[in-house]
């Protein structure tokens, strides 16, 4: 939509059109059998039709390109482009030409025009021509305002303004999962999801971690001495298509024994996505810093950081347990090991942990067995602080599969 500031008539005229890619043209093919009444007519017409691929006339794609008809839709993540025209339509020389381009969002106000000094003159039937490019990082409603100031020969200085109003649409709904490990990881399962009418090809999705976390992108398949796309090898997303990405974040060695740092911890990190759709046309998009809930371990975290997958019936296995003091206080810990029904301790229950800092941790080796097949929860433990006769008690602390060595198949 324009609208002209003033109904005045002016020596100069002003063009405003968008830059975009074309479009590969379709035809629609029409086809029959040779005893049908057309007979050959249809297929003829269509070997006669430039716009059909030679050899492939039935193909819908043609080889010839189509310019864009409208204006068409531009999306958040996309580079807008348009050329801007002012042309002298007078017998008059005019004089101080000043052209501005302003988009005006519904936040703020930018120039983008690449120049914003005066054209001394400008002669009939000449033109000034200017192309603008912007980033589109908002959506909603954008309005282009172009602005045109002269002076005639007469000395008369002229100004007039139109506008032109457009909406960027959406086009991706990204979704975001975290899950919590046992350990500090933190896995990130994102959701992209294309809201668009026309397919996109992804050529990358990746999660820039904050300062505290390295990450371990999950969406490729060892294969050979190179990874494969879990995609496969086109990665194009259908209109209305989703596709889930798998992030495994951990957190550097430097803040990986700081306790309290890692538990305060609620920004992961953003995404980066980039896709190009008709033609090369490139789009990108970058989430705001995501944010996780972190987890509440209490005063005192009780961590496994060895336990075997598979143990024999009955016999001893030996785990590893990682006890950090999140309390900014110091500990003096006691440990005791209570028999379950399916899980027994081996070793000395109720001994003397010593003091443990605010921060720090104790790596603790136990051993225990298994009285029952199946999947057991070891279960069992339980910590006190003898400063402040505090007591915290541990189950589901891992799960490991016993066997029975013993069972044979008879025949």
């Amino acid at each position: 939509m324009d609208v002209n500031q003033t109904k005045q008539e002016h020596l100069l005229a002003l063009k405003v059109m968008r830059l975009t890619k074309p479009t590969l043209f379709t035809n629609l093919p029409v086809t029959c059998e040779d005893r049908d009444l057309p007979g050959d007519l249809f297929s003829q017409l269509m070997r006669e039709d430039p716009s059909t691929i030679k050899g492939a006339e039935t193909f819908m794609l043609g080889e010839m390109l189509t310019l864009p008809q409208n204006f068409g839709n531009i999306f958040l993540g996309e580079t807008f482009s348009s050329y801007i025209s002012v042309h002298n339509d007078s017998s008059q020389v005019v004089k101080d030409i000043l052209v501005k381009a302003d988009l005006q969002t519904s936040s703020q106000r930018l120039n983008l025009s690449a120049s914003n000094s005066t054209v001394a003159e400008l002669k009939p039937e000449c033109c000034i021509d200017d192309v603008i490019h912007h980033e589109v990082k908002e959506i909603g409603t954008h309005i282009l305002v172009c602005a045109v100031s002269y002076t005639t020969q007469f000395g008369e200085k002229l100004y007039f303004r139109k506008f032109f109003k457009f909406q960027v649409l959406k086009p991706l709904d990204v979704k975001t999962k975290f899950y919590n490990a046992e350990t500090d990881e933190v896995f990130l399962e994102a959701q992209i999801q294309n809201i668009t009418t026309a397919p996109m090809f992804m050529e990358k999705v990746s999660l820039e971690p904050s300062m505290m976390y390295n990450v371990t992108e999950l969406n490729t398949v060892l294969s050979g001495e190179h990874g494969e796309s879990t995609f496969g090898m086109m990665s194009y997303l259908q209109p209305m298509d989703t596709r889930q990405y798998l992030y495994c974040l951990k957190p550097k060695p430097e803040f990986a024994e700081k306790a309290g740092v890692i538990k305060g911890v609620t920004v992961i990190g953003k995404l980066d996505i980039v896709w190009k759709t008709n033609l090369g046309e490139k789009g990108r998009l970058q989430t705001s810093q995501l944010q996780r809930m972190a987890p509440g371990y209490g005063d005192i975290r009780l961590s496994l950081e060895r336990i075997p997958d598979t143990v024999n019936l009955e016999e001893p296995f030996d785990i590893v347990c990682k006890i950090t003091n999140c309390s900014e206080r110091t500990m003096d810990l006691v440990l005791e090991m209570c028999n379950t029904q399916s899980i027994h301790w081996c070793g000395i229950s109720g001994r003397q942990l010593g003091k443990l800092s605010p921060g720090g941790f104790l790596s603790l080796p136990l051993t225990v067995f298994s009285s029952v097949q199946g999947l057991q929860s070891v279960s069992g433990l339980r910590l006190t602080d003898t400063f402040l006769k505090r007591t915290y008690e541990y189950d589901d602390i891992a799960q490991v599969c016993v066997v029975c060595p013993y069972t044979s198949n008879e025949h």
